[in-house]
């Protein structure tokens, strides 16, 4: 089975990799995703998946259904990109998919329209080589995971799969990891602190307090490999109209066993220390998530709070078991690992999978996580062809039939 896969995979190797150069050619920024999701669905169509629409969200959806009603398996990736910045200070433009040196170079290479091809075409590599599948894959190309904190994926979760009575048992995300099976990452905060009184020299002096305070507890990373565990804003002040205000505007690391609270409550304890462990009758001051409302190119609003849980998925379970084991079998790599988010605000969908949901989530795509949001930013051809081989060995392995000693022809 596994020869037939890889050389079936070698057959789509060159229309793989035109798919990819070509969804690299179309940006797609968080919220502006719609040009590429009318690629994505065009290509879904062209490769004969059972169903493919468009969610209310703006993600597109491909189903192969299984023989009867097995385990359902979501491979998952997100179309929106961050910005490329300026396009003069990329060796080529940011979109233009540029093959060279056994690289496909662009904004979304790695994080993640190659993760995302590489899915779309196991799931069609699978379909075409008529192994016989007992459950369920669905591919959900989804919005807003960038910008919009995973709106896309709970969108996907809340309301399109809910209605076509299908709930995931497994989720795989094809975010950069290497080829390597991440299961979990820390998490991370945006928090406001807001400072209000009438006294406008008392809310800057005291909003100068604490960005100083906070500022002080933030680590040296003058070693490259030190994670960065907390960011802080200078104070942006209003006065008009009265009462004057004042924001500081916090990032903070979220280790495992952390949540919002305990990070709101650390700062609370930092603002006592900056105003003298005491409380001032003409200031109200308020540490609370960031929010702000983001229109989806689809023209739906929705309210989104920036925030991302640490997760983790049982390195032990069925699901990173069957994984590496399938991997093994295939002749691939199959070295567990979590994601190290060396840049605040990153992260993926896994912990509104694991937490929200409940979904055993683990990542496996063809990205380097070092790559993520950088300046020429690149994927390794090699990896990408050998992403759709191992995503296609692993969703057997899930939802497939065993079919040990069968040939092509047994098929």
């Amino acid at each position: 089975m596994y020869a037939m896969l890889r050389a079936r995979t070698r057959g789509l190797r060159a229309q793989f990799l035109d798919f990819v150069a070509d969804l690299l050619r179309i940006p797609s920024y968080s919220l502006q995703e719609e040009q590429l999701a009318d690629r994505v669905e065009a290509e879904m169509r062209r490769l004969r998946f059972e169903e493919v629409f468009r969610d209310e969200t703006g993600n597109v959806i491909g189903i192969n259904f299984g023989r009867d009603s097995g385990k359902t398996l979501l491979l998952n990736s997100h179309m929106d990109t961050v910005e490329a910045g300026t396009e003069k200070d990329w060796h080529h433009p940011p979109a233009s998919g540029r093959l060279e040196n056994g690289y496909l170079h662009g904004r979304g290479a790695s994080d993640c329209k190659g993760g995302l091809a590489a899915q779309i075409y196991a799931a069609a590599l699978l379909k075409g080589s008529l192994l016989p599948m007992k459950g369920t894959t669905i591919v959900a190309a989804t919005v807003a995971e960038e910008n919009g904190r995973s709106v896309g994926v709970k969108g996907l979760m809340d309301d399109t799969l809910p209605a076509l009575g299908l709930q995931p048992d497994w989720v795989i995300l094809g975010e950069p990891t290497g080829l390597r099976l991440y299961y979990g990452h820390d998490g991370w905060a945006e928090l406001d602190i807001h400072v209000q009184g009438r006294d406008r020299s008392r809310v800057r002096n005291s909003a100068k307090r604490i960005f100083e305070e906070i500022s002080a507890e933030v680590p040296d990373r003058a070693a490259a490999e030190t994670l960065r565990e907390l960011e802080v804003e200078a104070p942006v002040f209003s006065f008009e109209p009265a009462p004057g205000c004042a924001l500081v505007h916090v990032n903070r690391r979220l280790r495992s066993g952390e949540d919002e609270k305990h990070a709101i409550g650390s700062l609370q304890r930092s603002v006592l220390r900056a105003l003298g462990g005491g409380t001032d009758e003409e200031l109200s001051v308020d540490v609370c998530v960031s929010e702000d409302p983001q229109q989806l190119y689809t023209g739906r609003v929705t309210t989104v709070r920036r925030l991302a849980r640490a997760w983790s998925t049982d390195p032990f379970s069925t699901l990173m078991e069957r994984s590496r084991h399938a991997l093994g079998a295939a002749g691939l790599e199959a070295s567990p690992g979590k994601w190290r988010l060396n840049h605040l605000g990153m992260g993926t969908a896994g912990g509104v999978l694991t937490s929200d949901y409940g979904i055993p989530t683990v990542g496996y795509g063809p990205g380097e996580e070092t790559e993520a949001h950088a300046l020429n930013e690149k994927a390794s051809v090699e990896k990408l062809v050998e992403a759709v081989y191992g995503t296609a060995a692993i969703t057997q392995a899930l939802v497939g039939i065993p079919v040990f000693g069968w040939t092509v022809d047994g098929i």
